[in-house]
């Protein structure tokens, strides 16, 4: 089963549910680990793009990869408003990403990494440490609970992410527990602030 196996089915319905909930609430916790000046922010597993358009009417410039074709449109559709650069490509090689040669002051993954399995969080961590500019930072959020019927999903604790980023180069400025803000009872999520270290 892949890393989005179950997102391309369920797009419509998904949609509604990712813009029902603002960019505020979802990252109310870490919004003050966000650039203030307008940056090069960079959106892995964007979605529909409600953080990317969000970013983007803050005066950041917005990279969103996303590799669902169905989520994508949804997004183009949706925040057609919004200077959002879309991007087709995934974790965790970035393949397309990487050949562009761009730098980032902010990498946002939102409810993405515990769909990689172990060894392609390793080769992702890589591939985003080498996508930052100094002192730049990754926000990651992490599900915890039930995994939902034909997706896939690995048990990933923050503890073993902040030893996976420290390994290349990222240390960690903010970690908290969170309910979800859907309002699932038996899903909880971690927030974690990471930064580069100055060259």
């Amino acid at each position: 089963m892949s890393s989005t196996a179950g997102y391309g089915e369920s797009a419509d319905i998904l949609a509604e549910q990712y813009e029902s909930v603002s960019f505020a609430d979802v990252h109310r916790d870490v919004l003050y680990l966000f650039p203030t000046e307008p940056s090069s922010v960079l959106d892995i597993g964007a979605g529909t793009g409600r953080d990317a358009a969000a970013l983007s009417g803050l005066g950041h410039r917005v990279v969103a990869v996303e590799p669902t074709r169905q989520l994508r449109a949804h997004g183009q559709r949706i925040h057609a408003a919004n200077d959002i650069d879309w991007v087709d490509d995934a974790l965790p090689n970035l393949t397309v990403l990487c050949k562009r040669n761009q730098r980032f002051n902010l990498i946002l993954l939102t409810a993405v990494w515990m769909h990689l399995d172990p060894h392609e969080r390793s080769s992702a961590m890589e591939h985003i440490s080498g996508l930052l500019l100094p002192e730049g930072r990754v926000v990651i959020s992490l599900r915890h609970g039930p995994v939902p019927a034909g997706r896939r999903m690995y048990n990933v604790s923050a503890e073993e992410t902040v030893a996976l980023a420290r390994h290349f180069g990222l240390h960690l400025i903010h970690d908290c527990e969170r309910a979800d803000p859907l309002g699932r009872h038996d899903v909880r999520w971690s927030y974690l602030g990471l930064q580069l270290a100055a060259p």
